[in-house]
């Protein structure tokens, strides 16, 4: 899933980066900052939310997604400061929508 979205995201434009789990990102040593993140909420080790939420500070905004989708996912997206779920399996364009909409929005307070 992480390289199929990977190859969407790069031939929609945007310059990627993909890690296999929040420790993998948070070690990457890469001092560039993401203009947005997009998140499973089952990460391995730490979950999306989890992880979005220990970031702290001015966050980019996040697309979160998910195979899970419940009530307790959701209100764990909204406690970090997500905005946007998509269940999978879900159409390319609407990842692609959801991304414009996070970016249009900004960092969450």
């Amino acid at each position: 899933m992480r390289r199929a979205l990977q190859r969407l995201l790069r031939v929609s434009g945007f310059d990627t980066l993909a890690f296999e789990s929040a420790e993998a990102f948070a070690s990457a040593n890469d001092a560039r900052v993401p203009d947005c993140l997009v998140l499973d909420v089952q990460l391995s080790g730490v979950s999306g939310p989890r992880f979005y939420e220990q970031l702290g500070g001015r966050r980019p905004p996040a697309v979160f997604i998910t195979s899970h989708d419940s009530q307790a996912t959701r209100n764990a997206i909204i406690n970090a400061g997500g905005l946007e779920l998509l269940t999978k399996p879900f159409v390319a364009s609407d990842l692609l929508e959801a991304i414009s909409r996070a970016l249009s929005r900004g960092s969450p307070p």
